[in-house]
């Protein structure tokens, strides 16, 4: 240890800690000590010494004041280039942790930390002064053999360093192996983590070992048990009277499902008839509790896993597939019972009136959002030319009803201020060992917006109902995004020539809308809607109800898909019993005390659900750009940054031109004009802007792709 810096934070601390100290800056520090310009980064650093070691802290204007900083705790979280972040319940900025304060965290644990910066405007520093408990105690990775030891390389790129397993921990891995790793010991400054090899999952070139990897990585379950099966083979039995029995019988309603033609759980229909100028809307939901008792082992399965998970390859369900593709799917011209919410609307999209009802129907036909598609296309064609209209003659004047029904719908919530983010979605298709063949964008159309409106529509109308009724109830939540996140917004966008309003230190919906409006068709408009989607909060449940900010509704929940997400499934049981008259004083003790807990477990697994989704598409993304290296390809620049160019294909892959690759000339990041412009040739790269590059290299591990400028 270096004697003469400690003795210098000594001097300090005690001249800090005199009692006739008032907090100064840096610079009033060293006048009042009388330490000479040349010096004064040696001063700062004894200062920093002292904040480091939580003797005094530095509060918000720059000063450093006496008094010990308070200790807080949070779930530290890495980052891939070294630093990390501590992430603290309840709050909404995370704590930046350099390198050098991380003290040995590893990735998901929970620390104990101090600040040690508050810059104004800016994000707050710490330091982690003590590990309370590991939060990773599983990983999955890439194995290497080395003689009698080996290694293995985290596919999770927040673990900063590969895993050190000794001779006779490996359960006979190879190298090539992805394997599941139980770590023995977190390593530290001087020695690598260590585990043991737990599983091992296949060769990374054995077709799905890396989308198993993913599923292994994020913990998503596999399997049901048998007992879960046995229980859901004893209850998905066809539907008797006695099931129907006091239910509304819409068997005789002309309904219809509209999914994607690979769709195998339908757990929505609609229907659609006229009362004078009103139209009549029905939206019936399969009645999935019917099936899933409270606390019965498929319901308790269905509670962790939380809801259905869609990766590139296969679907991990949250109910046995007996259930969910067979009795609880709405499968056409078979009897099912259901939840329906039948709404009268009027020409202007007010629910006039409307009644949530225990059911019995029986689809009419199942539609695909591309058959729907095509008989609306068609209607401008001879009659004898309509081919698709032809198939279902007797349902073509409903479905028109329904596109006239839906745009009248989302002009309305247009009208009120709601966001409509239009990020094109990634269509990944895979041959039969899950190479990817062909990647595009996923474009709604009409029909995709239909159903979207009708569920919105009865998801609010059922939300407002029992938020009246005063019943416990689950929602879905969207707060008021962060204000110095718009703030950083505001000041982005103003360098585009754009602004947006925001009064009383809050933001409208509308605001928003106005500017992606504003930014439509233009060069900056991908950068400038990812800024905004960034800038709001997650959506989440809860049993407050605090509106959704997004879509500018007042009460908004998730009644249309009990099959894949369990909050769904949650209300309709509180529906149910409020129906039948049940809900007494102490079943509704009952839903008060649990709706908490089913809200915060609900909200994390759907986050693991989007991130391992995200991380499938990533890989297959990569994974087809290594059969495209060195072929030539037209893009837009999507993103600008220090350390290179975001470009963006057609086909939704974006790649990376870094800076070093930029080999015509010595490039600088402008930030605040967000352009890379060459220093000799004056050459600018900006948003928006069209470009051709080369593949030259892809990382499927990493999960990157990297282009050059042609």
């Amino acid at each position: 240890m270096d004697q003469t810096f400690e003795k210098r934070k000594k001097v300090i601390y005690d001249f800090i800690c005199d009692d006739m100290y008032v907090p100064m800056k840096i610079k009033e520090i060293a006048i009042v000590l009388q330490i000479p310009k040349e010096q004064r980064a040696i001063l700062k650093e004894a200062l920093d010494g002292l904040v480091a070691d939580g003797k005094i802290y530095v509060t918000k204007r720059g000063k450093y004041a006496k008094g010990e900083t308070k200790h807080l705790t949070g779930m530290f979280q890495a980052n891939a280039r070294g630093f990390g972040f501590v992430i603290q319940e309840g709050v909404e900025e995370d704590v930046f942790v350099s390198e050098d304060n991380m003290n040995g965290a590893f990735q998901g644990d929970q620390v104990e930390f101090i600040i040690t910066k508050e810059p104004e405007g800016k994000r707050k520093e710490g330091k982690i002064v003590k590990i309370l408990s590991h939060g990773t105690l599983k990983l999955v990775g890439l194995y290497e053999k080395c003689k009698s030891f080996g290694f293995v390389r985290p596919d999770n790129q927040r673990v900063l360093k590969d895993i050190y397993i000794p001779a006779g921990k490996d359960k006979g891995a190879m190298t090539g192996h992805k394997v599941v790793v139980e770590l023995t010991s977190y390593g530290n400054e001087h020695a690598k983590p260590e585990g043991k090899i737990v599983e091992i999952l296949g060769h990374i070139n054995d077709p799905g070992t890396d989308i198993l990897s993913i599923v292994k990585g994020y913990d998503l379950p596999t399997n049901f048990s048998e007992r879960i099966l046995n229980q859901a083979e004893r209850v998905g039995k066809d539907v008797t009277e006695a099931d129907m029995k006091g239910r509304m019988d819409l068997r005789d309603w002309q309904m219809i499902t509209i999914d994607g033609e690979d769709a195998k759980d339908l757990d929505d229909a609609v229907s659609l008839t006229m009362e004078g100028n009103l139209y009549k809307l029905g939206v019936h939901i399969a009645d999935v509790t019917n099936y899933v008792q409270e606390k019965s082992a498929i319901d308790r399965e269905a509670l962790e896993r939380g809801t259905s998970v869609y990766l590139a390859d296969r679907v991990i369900p949250m109910l046995p597939h007996i259930l969910c593709n067979g009795i609880c799917s709405l499968n056409a011209k078979e009897v099912r019972l259901a939840l329906s919410c039948i709404m009268k609307i009027n020409s202007k999209g007010e629910v006039v009136d409307h009644q949530i009802a225990e059911s019995v129907v029986c689809v009419t036909k199942r539609m695909s959002y591309t058959g729907v598609q095509k008989i609306l296309d068609e209607q401008d064609l001879p009659e004898e030319k309509r081919e698709e209209s032809q198939s279902c003659e007797e349902l073509v004047p409903m479905i028109v009803k329904m596109a006239e029904l839906s745009k009248i719908l989302r002009k309305k919530r247009r009208d009120r201020g709601s966001i409509d983010f239009e990020f094109p979605e990634t269509k990944i298709i895979l041959d039969e060992n899950g190479v990817p063949l062909e990647i595009r964008p996923y474009e709604r159309n009409t029909a995709t917006k239909i159903i979207e409106d009708f569920m919105l529509l009865a998801n609010e109308t059922v939300a407002e109902e029992y938020y009246w009724r005063e019943l416990p109830f689950l929602y879905r939540t969207h707060e008021q995004p962060d204000e110095e996140k718009i703030k950083q917004l505001g000041t982005f966008i103003n360098n585009f020539g754009y602004h947006i309003h925001v009064g009383n230190s809050e933001i409208r919906p509308k605001e928003v809308q106005k500017l992606l409006a504003k930014v439509e068709g233009t060069n900056e408009e991908a950068m400038i809607s990812r800024l905004a989607l960034r800038a709001m909060k997650q959506a989440k449940y809860s049993p407050e109800n605090t509106g959704h900010f997004g879509l500018a509704a007042k009460y908004y929940t998730h009644f249309t898909s009990p099959i894949r997400r369990y909050p769904d499934l949650q209300i309709h049981r509180i529906i149910k019993e409020n129906l039948r008259g049940r809900l007494k004083e102490e079943r509704q003790e009952h839903y008060k005390n649990i709706l908490t807990e089913v809200a915060i477990l609900s909200s994390e697994r759907e986050r693991r659900a989007e991130e391992a989704e995200r991380e499938t598409i990533k890989l297959k993304k990569a994974e087809y750009m290594i059969q495209k290296i060195g072929e030539e390809f037209e893009g837009v620049v999507s993103g600008i940054t220090k350390w290179g160019i975001y470009v963006e294909l057609p086909n939704t892959i974006e790649g990376l031109v870094h800076v070093m690759n930029m080999r015509d000339d010595h490039y600088n990041y402008i930030e605040s004009d967000y352009e890379m412009v060459g220093e000799h040739t004056g050459k600018t790269y900006k948003l928006g802007q069209k470009v051709r590059v080369r593949v030259a290299d892809v990382d499927k591990l990493q999960r990157t792709i990297d282009f050059e400028l042609v």
